[in-house]
């Protein structure tokens, strides 16, 4: 008889009743992305969603279809208290470092909010700069609805944005790799070099700049 795996059930919402139980009314889940493509920007999102609404089907947007991304996030974009996407671009994140750009965006989204959160429930990144209650989760966009809210929010807008530069830079097939670094992408850096939306600070699109003084933003405030 073969073994059965066993389908683990986790409350989505587990954390966030916690801090509820404990009184605190507004809880943001915050979370990014497109941190490891070779092009477009990082995106970052923050949502507070409704405490005693819950949407269904909320998971960590990697592991959804593109339909069923594109259902929640219309729903989460509908149900949320407010919500906060912030685009970092290529050229800023070759100012300083993909992950000081991601806690940049991830602070901008935070503080962009409409109401200002009591606690913001983050994937894995420590945001010690945040002056806001804040835990960060390992896995979070699967552990807690909230940040998987804002997990789908990043990714359907960045996908978005990236079938607009396929449309605008039609030889990298973004609409198909969003930015990520697959076989056709690499063969046509090969053929046509970068374009804009390139970060050029990313290995091999900083081979073609050898020799060119790139600008990195050293403030580590």
């Amino acid at each position: 008889m073969k073994d059965q795996k066993i389908k683990e059930v986790v409350d989505k919402y587990k954390y966030e009743n916690e801090l509820i139980d404990s009184g605190i009314k507004y809880i943001a889940g915050c979370d990014e992305a497109g941190r490891g493509p070779l092009a477009g920007p990082v995106v970052v999102a923050s949502c507070i969603l409704p405490l005693y609404e819950k949407i269904e089907g909320i998971d960590d947007s990697k592991k959804l279809t593109p339909k069923k991304r594109n259902e929640l996030y219309k729903r989460i974009i509908e149900k949320a208290i407010c919500y906060k996407i912030v685009f970092i671009s290529a050229e800023e994140i070759d100012k300083s470092d993909i992950y000081r750009a991601t806690e940049r965006g991830m602070i901008e989204a935070i503080k962009g909010l409409d109401i200002t959160p009591e606690h913001v429930l983050i994937d894995a990144m420590p945001l010690k700069q945040l002056d806001i209650a804040h835990t960060s989760l390992i896995k979070g966009d699967y552990l807690s609805a909230s940040i998987g809210a804002a997990s789908i929010l990043a990714k359907v807008a960045r996908d978005e944005f990236m079938d607009k530069m396929d449309v605008k830079y039609p030889n990298y097939g973004f609409k198909h790799n969003k930015g990520y670094g697959t076989k056709m992408h690499m063969e046509a850096l090969q053929k046509f070099g970068p374009c804009e939306i390139h970060r050029k600070s990313f290995a091999p699109i900083s081979s073609f700049y050898v020799g060119e003084q790139l600008s990195f933003d050293l403030d580590l405030e």
